[in-house]
């Protein structure tokens, strides 16, 4: 469980920015002070299932349930600031890519104070991370098929954000920045199909794949999961820039992943 002093420092930090906000709101007479929060959705990767990172809420409303990571916004920072400081002081992740997502703004989203959220996603390789994630708040990765049930409207949350990237991966190659240097054709599928869900055929997927010309074949064979093995490509960025309309078409209706 999350220790007393961090729920004790998280409650005063909205104090403090409660207090400061209502002495603010005195230069516009008549306005009510609203809470501003960062919620952070880290997808990560770990070869063979999609993931997602979360951490046990560690005050009330909702204390001991799971929860994106999340945080409220100081009044000297900037939004990408905030998101950056919560993520690492909850889990210890820093240099991480985030992308600003959208932002919930429902009156009755938080039961406890007026809180508008922006949230921010983020698609990671677990294992390149996976020694700078902290031990100190409890963050785990959980099957996004399998998480638990979180808070407020996280769920709605994470559902954004896997629009979002499923919107992204059927445009650009950023699938492609999960994986080794070297990968096989079964470990891009097993990508593809944990970002949308579904599982592709396997003989179609390789034909399409392969239609596509951005893969370079390399001689060496991943033998670990059969004797005949899997042969290692490359993906040709160079290619790809003067043929993206290739991953256009690789998804199939990739709309209604979407």
């Amino acid at each position: 469980m999350i220790s007393l002093f961090v729920a004790s420092d998280q409650l005063k930090q909205i104090n403090d920015y409660y207090l400061l906000i209502c002495e603010t709101m005195t230069q516009y007479s008549g306005q009510e002070p609203i809470l501003v929060a960062i919620d952070c959705i880290i997808f990560g990767f770990d070869g063979l299932n999609m993931k997602v990172l979360l951490i046990q809420r560690g005050f009330e409303p909702e204390k001991g349930k799971w929860s994106l990571m999340g945080g409220f916004l100081k009044p000297n920072e900037r939004l990408d600031d905030a998101a950056n400081r919560v993520l690492k002081q909850l889990t210890g992740l820093e240099g991480v890519y985030m992308e600003q997502l959208y932002t919930f703004s429902e009156p009755d989203r938080d039961p406890e104070e007026r809180t508008i959220s922006v949230a921010y996603f983020a698609l990671i390789d677990i294992h390149r991370y996976e020694k700078q994630l902290s031990d100190q708040y409890h963050a785990e990765w959980f099957l996004l098929h399998k998480k638990p049930r979180l808070i407020f409207d996280h769920e709605e949350m994470v559902r954004c954000a896997q629009r979002q990237l499923r919107y992204k991966a059927a445009l650009h190659p950023l699938l492609f920045e999960l994986l080794p240097p070297k990968f096989t054709v079964p470990q891009l599928q097993n990508l593809y199909e944990g970002v949308y869900d579904t599982v592709f055929d396997n003989r179609n997927f390789t034909r399409k794949i392969m239609s596509t010309g951005l893969l370079v074949k390399q001689g060496s064979k991943d033998k670990s999961g059969s004797k005949k093995g899997a042969y290692y490509y490359k993906l040709d960025k160079k290619k790809y820039k003067a043929k993206q309309a290739s991953f256009l078409n690789f998804v199939s209706k990739a709309e209604k992943f979407i």
